[in-house]
């Protein structure tokens, strides 16, 4: 070999020799065993002239099994280490990530999965001399049974300059997640208040956030023999505020007012820890909000009378007033009052299943049904039906009742009005309309208490057309006499209603594709034709129907919706990019949307896609997003949630000078979207 090779070879073994004997120098012993490792590392290479230094504790564990926090929580145990037998050590101080909140069977504990390092300032006796460490490190992990871990642990830093070692970035991604100042993280706790004992002890918590929260929770650490449960989380102003009411059990029945907290605010990566004394407080809810929130749904539902989705239950509202026309007062009024049981018992159906779908840690969102294709082919049917009815197909009695619904009104029985009402409120379903969005996002980051009550003052602001009626039976009463103009009268509106079917079509074919909405379509089709042809064919009518409802499982596709023609300057909603593009100095503009609902269709023909707005939007500085929720999409779901907004349609825009967003009104105006995007661009 020539010397130039042998010096090489020489020079290189010489160097990861070195090399190994370093980063030996950088980590202690490993710990290991059935139940994970543990290890000392140091995030520089030697003590310089540090008067803290960075070290870690890292600690892996088998798939499945936990650690704990400094605070476990209702059960569990923190991990303690210590320093007997190290040289040159004054003390060393752990600090402590942000840990994982972990529920089971109403129990709450907090602490770490898979990996963790918890940083450690470690303060030399003697700054610039070498520091020899001799750590006990007790912790416990836990999956089905819980194990006690010891381990012993050594590591010797040598005198020297302090560069950074290859472990100082894996502590560094761990002491970026050690909570910090509220200012600092952008966090804030505003109130804290604590009432009531026993059971029935509170601790209502107030935060803040410079952004919409997005994954919010709070944590608690008391003095011993305090238990705390999971916290309520309440959002208010589009997100930017929390009210946490958290359960407290104080040990015997101590009034929690008083006692010293810390309190460590979570959000994702950032966490801000306060030290607070709460004040006395009630404990309770907000009554004047609560109050506040049932008006705006009141008002919300009647204004949902007048929204575009509803533009098709008009038929039903117009047939059943003119078909009261010469009636007797006591008939039309117990008519409209059944019609309004329908709504309200309909929207008691829709806040019960609201209730269940967020006890079962789903998202909940208002008209989120139309997304599911078997409730679409039950509308479809039912709308058909209803259109093939008007249109003098068929006079039969259906299973249920649903043969009253589609009789004359004056005739039918009052189940068939309440039936009504109950159509009438799953049309109106599909979107949102100005107050009902506020009404909602209540609702739904409350109890199951408030939940019903914002519901059933949403039915009953969508029933007072039909209470009117029954207040004043004259409305209809004295219209004229039904007569040979009601059948004229009857075609006509039948037509609104096959168009009706017609777009739940549409919907069908962007929530489980064209070949199943095509499917139903046919079925359906030939349901009427047998109506047409064979007046007495109920059996063939009704296995057509059933044969409907199988079309979506039979030929239904999880392929993405096709792409529209405007999707030149339309990106795909990626709320991760939203801070990124603000930051360039870009405007964005986002569009949540879904096939479904019709006022989201009716801003994209009059406003979005009108000639200003789309110039606009196609310009060099404006991203526009588009956030298509015709079929279920959590992100787009927890978005929604983020501004406490549960419905659509939902407009934002974003600038160098809104960084948080310009939420926009439900019902868009050209003028408005201009104002909006100006106004975030501005510096």
């Amino acid at each position: 070999m020539p010397p130039s090779k042998i010096a090489r070879t020489l020079l290189i073994a010489f160097g990861g020799l070195l090399f190994s004997q370093s980063l030996h120098a950088l980590e202690s012993n490993l710990a290991t065993g059935e139940f994970g490792t543990a290890r000392l590392v140091s995030a520089v290479t030697a003590t310089g002239d540090l008067e803290r230094i960075p070290l870690g504790l890292h600690l892996t564990l088998p798939e499945g099994w936990k650690t704990y926090w400094r605070s476990p929580g209702d059960a569990g145990l923190p991990t303690r280490v210590e320093w007997n037998g190290s040289s040159n050590l004054a003390d060393a101080e752990i600090r402590w990530p942000i840990p994982e909140r972990f529920s089971l069977l109403g129990f709450e504990t907090f602490g770490y999965e898979h990996e963790v390092v918890l940083p450690i300032n470690a303060r030399p006796l003697k700054v610039g001399d070498a520091v020899s460490l001799i750590a006990t490190a007790d912790y416990a992990v836990c999956k089905e049974i819980c194990v006690p871990i010891n381990a012993e642990l050594k590591l010797h830093l040598p005198a020297g300059p302090a560069k950074p070692s290859a472990f100082a970035h894996l502590i560094d991604r761990f002491n970026v997640r050690v909570p910090s100042a509220a200012t600092a993280s952008g966090l804030a706790i505003e109130e804290a208040t604590a009432g009531g004992s026993g059971t029935a002890a509170r601790l209502i918590v107030t935060a803040r956030s410079d952004r919409p929260f997005t994954k919010p929770d709070l944590l608690i650490e008391a003095p011993g023999g305090h238990g705390f449960g999971k916290p309520r989380v309440e959002r208010y102003d589009g997100g930017h505020t929390l009210r946490f009411v958290v359960p407290a059990f104080p040990p015997n029945n101590e009034v929690l007012a008083g006692t010293p907290l810390t309190l460590t605010l979570t959000d994702g990566d950032r966490a801000a820890e306060v030290a607070v004394t709460p004040a006395a407080g009630t404990g309770g809810s907000r009554s004047n909000e609560l109050i506040l929130a049932l008006l705006a749904a009141l008002l919300g539902g009647l204004i949902l009378n007048l929204m575009p989705c509803v533009l098709p239950v008009l038929s039903i509202k117009l047939l059943s007033v003119v078909s009261h026309g010469g009636a007797e007062r006591k008939a039309t009024r117990r008519a409209f009052l059944a019609s309004s049981a329908g709504i309200l018992a309909s929207f008691v159906l829709l806040a019960s299943a609201a209730i269940a779908v967020k006890a079962a840690g789903a998202t909940v969102g208002w008209g989120m049904q139309f997304q599911e294709p078997i409730f679409l082919v039950f509308m479809i049917v039912v709308v058909t039906l209803f259109a093939a009815n008007l249109w003098g197909l068929f006079e039969i009695t259906l299973p249920a009742g649903l043969g009253g619904v589609l009789g004359n009104a004056p005739s039918r029985g009052l189940t068939g009005h309440f039936l009504t009402g109950a159509l009438a409120t799953l049309l109106a379903t599909p979107c949102s309309a100005p107050f009902l969005g506020t009404a909602i996002a209540f609702a739904l980051s409350r109890g199951a208490g408030e939940i019903y009550a914002i519901f059933a003052a949403l039915g009953l602001g969508l029933a007072l057309p039909y209470l009117a009626v029954a207040t004043f039976p004259a409305l209809a009463t004295g219209l004229p006499r039904p007569g040979p103009w009601m059948a004229t009268l009857r075609r006509l509106l039948a037509l609104a209603l096959a168009a009706t079917a017609l777009w739940l079509l549409w919907v069908l074919a962007s929530a489980s594709g064209r070949t199943a909405a095509l499917g139903v379509g046919s079925t359906m089709a030939a349901a009427v034709a047998a109506l047409v042809f064979l007046p007495r064919a109920r059996v063939a009518v009704a296995g057509l129907i059933v044969f409907a409802f199988v079309m979506p499982a039979a030929f239904g596709t999880s392929a993405t919706p096709e792409t529209r023609d405007d999707a030149a300057f339309w990106r795909a909603f990626d709320r991760q990019a939203i801070p990124r593009l603000v930051a360039e100095g870009k405007t964005v503009f986002v569009d949540v949307t879904a096939d479904w609902c019709l006022t989201c269709q009716v801003n994209k023909r009059l406003v979005v896609g009108s000639e200003s707005i789309a110039t606009r939007l196609k310009t060099p500085d404006v991203v526009a997003l588009r956030a298509d929720w015709t079929r279920p999409d959590p992100a787009i779901a927890e978005y929604l949630a983020s501004h406490g907004r549960y419905g659509i349609p939902f407009n934002v825009v974003y600038g160098p000078s809104r960084p948080d967003g310009v939420v926009l009104p439900e019902l868009l105006t050209v003028s408005a979207v201009l104002e909006a995007l100006d106004d975030a661009k501005k510096r």
